[in-house]
């Protein structure tokens, strides 16, 4: 199979996440392991002194982003060639505690082919280059919450 015919989803959306059906697009018939990382709202933050968040606001700039996750997946494929299908999603929006924020999904024809790690360096990566700004609130402050992008020369 060519590596353009291999499904890759990767998208910022307002809507909520459906696993099943990003699942069903990223598998092919060759397909007998899937590893999925998801993000959640916390309730409770330990970040610094525990704290309550209300809710979660996330902004992007959207082609930049998506553009970004693309990177992402081309490097997992780059890294793990026998991953057969990426799904990158991350939601944007006003999300509240125990809502999934973002998902990574790799798949491959065998669990030990290396999908965990894909999916985990997906996570990785996403964090590090992709432009998606969080703002927490709760009761009594609002902070806009710094990530790890930092992005080097070229990316």
């Amino acid at each position: 199979m060519e590596l353009s015919d291999l499904p890759t989803i990767y998208s910022i959306t307002e809507d909520e996440i459906d696993l099943n059906d990003l699942l069903e697009k990223i598998t092919l018939t060759s397909t007998g392991a899937a590893a999925i990382f998801t993000g959640m709202v916390r309730g409770v933050t330990t970040r610094g002194t525990a704290h309550e968040t209300e809710f979660l606001e996330y902004e992007s700039y959207i082609p930049m982003a998506e553009a970004k996750m693309k990177q992402v997946a081309d490097e997992i494929r780059e890294k793990w060639p026998v991953i057969e299908g990426i799904a990158i999603v991350q939601r944007i929006g006003k999300l509240y505690p125990k809502t999934p924020t973002v998902l990574i999904a790799c798949t491959a024809a065998h669990r030990d082919t290396g999908v965990f790690e894909a999916a985990r360096y997906g996570i990785d990566r996403l964090k590090e280059i992709v432009p998606v700004w969080k703002k927490e609130v709760g009761p009594g402050h609002v902070e806009w919450v710094e990530g790890d992008y930092i992005p080097k020369p070229g990316e």
